[in-house]
């Protein structure tokens, strides 16, 4: 079904950073085809305003106008969505939500939305989907990804457009079961909606309209990740299933042996855990991957056993007095969580075991990089962007062999 949608595209033609002000997007020929993003999934309550906008059943219809600046609650009760605040109570299984004005936002916990929101009811909570047109989409995307940057980076930021663009249409459908095509974060790509929408990000959203990474026609599986410490990952070693031609590890160094991406502020950094804070995250973290848990309780040494091509951690083995447990690619990230919690920032990373007699009483990690480094460096695309690379010749490095193609 998704490369049926793709096909139906291309017979159509089709950190935390400071807020930035936002640009209205300009007038486009095409904004690609509307897709679906899931920003909040099976939530307990939500707070809805904005501009102007009709609250509609999809059977019976507009149920009211809400007036801009309104402000209402959204909650589950029983099997509907209920909506309340600035009038009558409204309960129905399913509500959209249209802006008066087509160029209005509705905003949604505080964030701005074009397009329309849906609203239903899913599990123990709701479900709220953005639907968007794609390139209006992509504007809240690479300013959410990329954040704040100089105009020397724009190369970066229009690199960052078109893998994004590539990434929403081969998704397609990806959530279906779930009433949407993508989530709203890194599970798929970050989007702030129109909050996130830098000018920068506007301009290279707009000077890429349309274009795609395509390898023999179709749209690649268009991985990107920040920072991949001056060699990018084999598609393989971080996720099954991912043997692409383009999906190979590649040097991303300069001339003079430099990485691309020395500049991220996770180029190195250091991690560590006391035995007892380790303990504790590991009882949490083993059950989360469906891994034995006595390991949280019986930990001796941890050591790395196997090492992918680009000498990134393929296997680690937590050792105990009563056995050993093996963890393996990305789920390394997960079962080593940092003290402060999130994943651990790369798989590429040494260890340091501090012991009193044999009893462990520390561990320490010093890594490089952040993310899987499958396919695009975002760092090492600024870095070369600064250097004077065009956006064809960031991509092309990150994915050899493909070619990028306009689709609309």
């Amino acid at each position: 079904m998704r490369r049926l949608r793709v096909a139906l595209v291309l017979l159509l033609g089709a950190c935390a950073q400071p807020e930035p002000d936002v640009t209205p997007l300009p007038a486009a020929v095409s904004d690609g085809p509307d897709i679906r993003v899931g920003v909040l999934v099976d939530v307990r309550q939500a707070t809805l305003g904005g501009d102007a906008f009709t609250v509609a059943d999809v059977d019976e219809g507009s149920l009211r106008t809400v007036a801009a600046g309104s402000a209402l609650a959204v909650a589950p009760r029983g099997a509907m969505v209920s909506l309340s605040g600035s009038g009558a109570r409204i309960e129905r299984q399913r509500l959209i939500l249209r802006p008066v004005d087509s160029a209005g936002a509705i905003t949604l916990n505080g964030r701005a939305y074009r397009g329309s929101i849906e609203l239903r009811r899913e599990g123990t909570g709701i479900v709220a989907v953005n639907v968007v047109p794609l390139e209006r989409y992509l504007a809240g995307v690479v300013g959410a990804e990329m954040g704040l940057r100089a105009p020397d980076e724009i190369e970066a930021l229009k690199a960052q457009a078109i893998v994004s663009r590539t990434y929403a249409l081969r998704n397609l459908g990806r959530w279906k079961d779930r009433g949407f095509d993508l989530m709203g974060s890194v599970s798929d790509q970050a989007y702030g909606g129109q909050r996130t929408e830098t000018p920068l990000a506007t301009v290279a959203v707009a000077a890429t309209r349309g274009e795609v990474v395509t390898w023999e026609g179709q749209p690649i599986d268009a991985f990107f990740s920040s920072t991949c410490g001056g060699r990018t990952e084999d598609g393989t070693a971080a996720f099954a299933g991912a043997s692409r031609p383009y999906l190979r590890a590649v040097d991303d160094r300069d001339a003079t042996g430099s990485a691309w991406c020395a500049t991220s502020p996770r180029y190195h950094w250091k991690a560590g855990w006391t035995a007892s804070q380790l303990a504790t995250i590991l009882r949490r973290t083993l059950a989360a991957e469906n891994l034995p848990g006595a390991r949280a309780s019986d930990l001796r040494d941890i050591r790395i056993a196997t090492h992918t091509a680009s000498s990134r951690v393929a296997t680690l083995e937590l050792v105990g007095k009563n056995g050993r447990t093996t963890v393996a690619g990305q789920a390394v990230r997960r079962v080593l969580s940092p003290p402060e919690g999130g994943l651990l920032w790369s798989t590429d990373f040494n260890l340091r075991i501090s012991r009193t007699g044999t009893k462990l009483e520390r561990v320490d990690v010093d890594g490089r990089g952040n993310g899987h480094a499958v396919g695009m460096c975002q760092w090492g695309a600024i870095g070369r962007a600064r250097a004077g690379q065009g956006y064809h010749e960031i991509l092309i490095s990150y994915f050899p062999g493909t070619d990028i193609q306009h689709l609309y």
